[in-house]
Parts: structure tokens; sequence; C-alpha cells
């Protein structure tokens, strides 16, 4: 015949391995209460365990009876040993909470299997009770925020004649790419260049220092240049990408590490406003270069 066992346990399924105790105490048929014997074996070990803690009890019985009937027997044994025990001993706070993770094995001997156990660690070992019990949490990896850096506000050049060339930065535009998430895409405002060439006007040469010193001052950036053109609806000299090439070439020559940049043209194929647009604020919308975060 099939033999059944029950287990009912008021704390978490408790791990074999590094520091767990143990005892059991024996039941009579039927009974939840101790006999008299095995209450004064309960009350020694709480005498010489009053300092450690107890982290589980599981109460078992025999294969005799209803499933329902030994359920019900094998929790009021548990609760009955709580009873005697919870003010007298250290117990974890979630004790009431159900396990059934104890591999329970029958015994030829039937009053082997009409016990309570009680799972405990010891007081030298309590620092190490979430880990003893296999629930020890991971420390969850707190991702440090990115240095704040300080951009200049401008940059002074001189030139070969004794004269100085001077650029105002846009210190929060430099700011919005260095922290910036990849796959976010950013214009680069009051950049322009001759008309139907890839040539920058001087005025827009602040705004490539701006972008080589955000590369400078952030190591792990990478990005694509992105040209787009207006008016046309066929880019038929490819001016778009000699645009966003111009700026890449201008990055390279001041020693940024050419695997960190890439560079593509869109034509028209990406307007901003549709085609024909109709007015020079539309056009002046779509005729632009962005920069697409790809890593950072």
């Amino acid at each position: 015949m099939l033999r059944h066992f029950f287990t009912v346990s008021l704390l978490l399924c408790v791990a074999t391995a590094f520091a767990q105790e143990q005892v059991s105490l024996y039941f009579d048929s039927n009974k939840f209460e101790l006999t008299k014997k095995e209450e004064n074996r309960l009350n020694q070990w709480l005498l010489a365990n009053s300092n450690n803690k107890i982290v589980a009890i599981h109460g078992f019985t025999d294969e005799d009876g209803t499933n329902g009937f030994n359920d019900t027997l094998a929790q009021k044994r548990v609760d009955f040993i709580f009873s005697k025990i919870k003010d007298q001993i250290q117990i974890r706070a979630d004790f009431k909470t159900l396990s059934l993770g104890e591999k329970f094995k029958q015994s030829a001997n039937k009053a082997e299997n009409r016990r309570v156990t009680i799972f405990y660690i010891l007081e030298r070992d309590i620092p190490r009770e979430e880990e003893i019990l296999g629930l020890k949490k991971e420390t969850p990896i707190v991702e440090e925020a990115k240095p704040e850096i300080e951009y200049p506000e401008k940059l002074v050049f001189e030139n070969p004649n004794g004269t100085t060339t001077e650029y105002k930065l846009d210190r929060d535009f430099m700011k919005r790419v260095g922290n910036a998430k990849s796959g976010e895409k950013l214009k680069i405002d009051n950049l322009n260049f001759v008309i139907n060439t890839f040539a920058i006007v001087p005025e827009s040469r602040g705004k490539l220092y701006e972008l080589l010193l955000v590369l400078q001052n952030n190591p792990q950036l990478k990005i694509e240049i992105q040209g787009h053109l207006c008016c046309m609806p066929v880019d038929r000299t490819d001016l778009s990408t000699q645009r966003a090439k111009a700026i890449y070439n201008f990055l390279i020559t001041n020693d940024v590490y050419r695997a960190r940049l890439s560079y593509k043209g869109f034509g028209s194929t990406q307007p901003i406003y549709p085609l024909p647009e109709k007015n020079e604020t539309e056009r002046a919308a779509n005729r632009r270069v962005e920069i697409l975060i790809v890593e950072n």
C-alpha cells in the first residue's frame, strides 16, 4: 500500500548547508500534546539553547488516518510546541510562513513519524541567519551618477596674424549630449553651411568644438552624425552625406577615435515639415544635422 506523509511548517524551508541544527520531539498516536517525558526533554533543550534562535518548526504524522485529519493533527502539534517555547527563545518573525520544503521519509517505526522537528541556529551563527537559510539577498547594483562636467563658456584661439578668434559655446547643449542615453537623437542648432556646399560657415564653427569637447570628456560616448536637407525631394549630389562627413572629418582630425564615430546622409527623406516647405522657418527646420547617441 502506498504510504502517505504529511508535513506542516510555521517557517521557511531550512537549507541543509552551513550551521543548521535540529531537535525532534515525539507524540503518541493521534495526540498533539507531548507526553511528560517529551515535555521534560523540551524544557531541557530550552535551558541549553536559550541564546540560540529557532528558524522553523515542522510537524509530521504517520500514514494512518485521512489526509485532512493528518494535516490538522500535524498543525496542532506545531501549534502546541510553539505555545510552549514562544516566550523562552528567539523565533523568526515570519514563523507563520507555511513551508513544505523538508523531504520527509517515513520510518518503518510509526512512532518515529509522529513528531515535530525544531530547526535552529546557534547564537554565534545568528549574524549569518539569512545566509544559512539561503535567503541572503544580492546587494542591488546602484548605477553611479556620472560626474558633472563643467564645460567652458567660450574658446579663444590665437591666429597666425596675431589676432584672436572667439567662439561662444552652448554649455546646456554639451551637457545634454553628454548625459543622453543610447538611442536619443539631438539636433545641432545654429550649424549652418555655405549654400549648396558642405563648407561650414565661420560663425558655426563653435558648434564643432562643442561636439569635440563632449567627446573628449565622455570617452564612452559613441555617435552617428546624420545629415538632412530641405527643399529638394532628391539629393542628387549626396549633399546631406557630405555635410555629415565634414563634421566627422573635423572630429577625426582632432584625434577622436574613429570607431566612436559614424555618419549618414538622409537627404530629404526624413523632413520635420512636409515638402515643399511653406516658408523659411520650415526649410531651416528640415535643413539640419542631428546626433544619434549610439552608446553612452
